[in-house]
């Protein structure tokens, strides 16, 4: 509600202005031009994102040193902080990084970005940028109406550049006419009044640009045209770099407990980096003069200058926060707590994880491996009432089965809607989701069609243990030892292969346990295709009656379907090559068309 009435303002101001003093109108076209050069430009890299990149963030985060670097050589070549924080959030969210390798990127990207002031100042505003915006404009287009994907993100980036050059010269004649009406520097303010003024000033900007960087490209400018003093300008950018946090949070209002801790470590970062900024500009300016003369800038060379001051409090603020860093995180631990979850809401999927091929694939494997792991195990034991704690013990199936007789009274239908249908239900919107929206590659495409099937196969598993749960209550009931008899045999088999299957899963040898689910399965196979030997000799010396018999031949297909499907699924799951997600990817297609 906040954001909306502050854009109607901004919105009402703006006109205004405009009809008043139409020499403004050039200045705003100008920084138009520049923030839809710099929405291009992050959407051009978006497209390059993938694979690379994303493994370099991810691998970049062992280490606080390595992730503050490479947050801030990502931000320096990508220009957009804003993507680099996505990518963070995505990536802290599927549970791929900590939190404290998402603050060493974002305290890294806080660097980064600074190398927007280099740019501008020792760049865009030295030479006649509108001679280089206009072929990058032309080219631009033409890539990015190209059906290739890497042509778009080419051509996106080209004209995105082209833009933000192309808004660069705007606001730079902007000022330049604007300074034969008015010349802003009578306005000026010297001393700790000025900048306390002018950094509210900044924090103003930014929040309406809605972007820091767009700020200090406006300050360049105006500070190039000697429309602002320098020591004013100085305050402005302190006064972006906290107002930026006024966009991150207002971003993270409707994000998750992942993108409001980033949102909080940005903030504590830029508030703290801006006081200490404001309370030491006059020392920080003195030094900037000093180092500008060791790098042989010129002392009237004043948006270099601004560059490098606005680099150092960004350095010296990452310096200083980094011994407090394990303070921050406790904090962001303590006041943004992740909401306790019910069993029918799912634990690792979330609105951020869609942002990536990666960070999605990780969560829908890891939701559907808590969704098996404790649902579907649980509702299988205790559907032939059975207690897990005996089903991962070392104590042997047959002496479990006969001293397992009590009746757990479990209701399967209603564990069904309590424990795995909403669960399952949202794995198959975020794989959908991922599907029709993210641009996947084969194997990715191939990953999320088989997690969708193992997720299919729980359900049909689920059914089929309703069925199993019913008759196997009965059989505990009934006085027929020959009925009990195959009812336990059908109950030694499941836990045999529950047993395995939680080995498979948590035991280094693997490759010892995949051959024996390997040997089970095909032996489920070629059951599903025999009759039952002994229950035809029951049925021929009339020990079970006909409906016993019925009930008998209908679970034995089930139990044997219910024991290729759960270790189909533990295949998919935790083969540790994931091979299975490869060599399934023809049969996942056929299956799923």
């Amino acid at each position: 509600m906040f954001r909306r009435l502050l854009f109607i303002v901004f919105l009402v101001v703006l006109a205004v202005v405009l009809v008043l003093n139409p020499n403004f109108k050039t200045i705003s076209a100008g920084i138009a031009i520049l923030l839809f050069g710099m929405i291009m430009l992050e959407e051009g890299f978006r497209v390059f994102t993938k694979g690379p990149l994303q493994n370099l963030l991810k691998k970049a985060t062992n280490k606080l040193y390595k992730s503050i670097s490479v947050g801030a050589l990502v931000t320096a070549l990508l220009q957009s902080s804003s993507l680099v924080s996505v990518i963070t959030i995505s990536f802290i969210s599927a549970g791929l990084i900590s939190l404290t390798g998402g603050l060493g990127l974002i305290f890294g990207a806080n660097i980064g970005s600074t190398a927007t002031a280099w740019l501008v100042a020792g760049f865009g505003l030295k030479i006649k940028i509108s001679a280089l915006a206009m072929p990058m404009l032309v080219f631009g287009i033409i890539f990015s109406i190209q059906k290739n994907e890497v042509f778009k993100g080419i051509g996106n980036v080209l004209a995105g550049l082209g833009f933000f050059f192309l808004g660069i010269y705007f606001m730079k004649e902007g000022f330049e006419v604007f300074s034969k009406y008015i010349d802003l520097t009578q306005y000026a303010v010297s001393g700790y009044l000025g900048v306390l003024l002018y950094t509210a000033i900044g924090i103003i900007i930014t929040v309406l640009l809605q972007s820091s960087a767009a700020s200090l490209v406006l300050v360049l400018t105006a500070l190039a045209a000697g429309q602002i003093t320098y020591e004013n300008a100085l305050a402005i950018t302190i006064g972006a770099n906290i107002g930026t946090t006024v966009t991150a949070i207002l971003g993270a209002i409707s994000s998750n407990v992942s993108g409001k801790r980033l949102a909080g470590a940005h903030l504590i970062f830029n508030i703290v980096t801006g006081i200490i900024a404001l309370i030491f500009i006059f020392p920080l300016a003195s030094l900037v003069n000093y180092l500008a003369e060791i790098f042989g800038i010129k002392y009237s060379d004043y948006t270099l200058k601004l560059a490098l001051f606005h680099t150092i409090f960004n350095i010296l603020g990452v310096i200083l926060m980094i011994p407090f860093i394990k303070s921050i995180e406790t904090l962001l631990l303590r006041i943004f707590k992740e909401k306790i979850k019910g069993t029918d809401e799912p634990k690792y999927l979330n609105e951020a994880v869609l942002k990536f091929p990666g960070t999605v694939i990780s969560s829908l494997i890891n939701e559907t491996k808590h969704l098996y792991k404790n649902a579907i195990f649980e509702i299988v034991a205790h559907a032939l009432n059975i207690h897990r704690e005996d089903i991962i013990s070392d104590k042997k199936i047959k002496s479990i089965v006969k001293k397992s007789t009590t009746d757990m009274q479990i209701d399967v239908e209603e564990l069904y809607y309590k424990k795995v249908k909403s669960i399952y239900g949202e794995i198959i919107r975020y794989a959908s989701t991922a599907q029709n929206t993210l641009h996947l590659n084969k194997k990715q495409n191939s990953t999320i069609t088989n997690i969708k099937i193992a997720n299919r196969k729980m359900v049909e598993i689920i059914k089929e243990v309703r069925e199993l749960n019913k008759n196997v209550t009965k059989s505990l009931n009934l006085d027929n030892k020959y009925l009990l008899k195959e009812y336990d045999g059908f109950r030694k088999k499941v836990i045999k292969v529950l047993r395995i299957i939680y080995l498979f899963r948590t035991e280094d040898k693997t490759l010892k346990y995949a051959e024996k689910l390997i040997e089970l399965k095909k032996q489920a196979k070629e059951n599903i295709k025999q009759n039952n030997k002994s229950i035809d000799r029951l049925i021929r010396k009339n020990l079970i009656t006909s409906e016993m018999a019925s009930s008998l031949f209908n679970d034995y297909a089930n139990v044997n379907e219910m024991i290729k499907k759960l270790i189909e699924v533990a295949e998919l799951l935790y083969n540790e090559k994931h091979s299975i997600f490869e060599n399934n990817g023809n049969e996942a297609q056929k299956k799923s068309a």
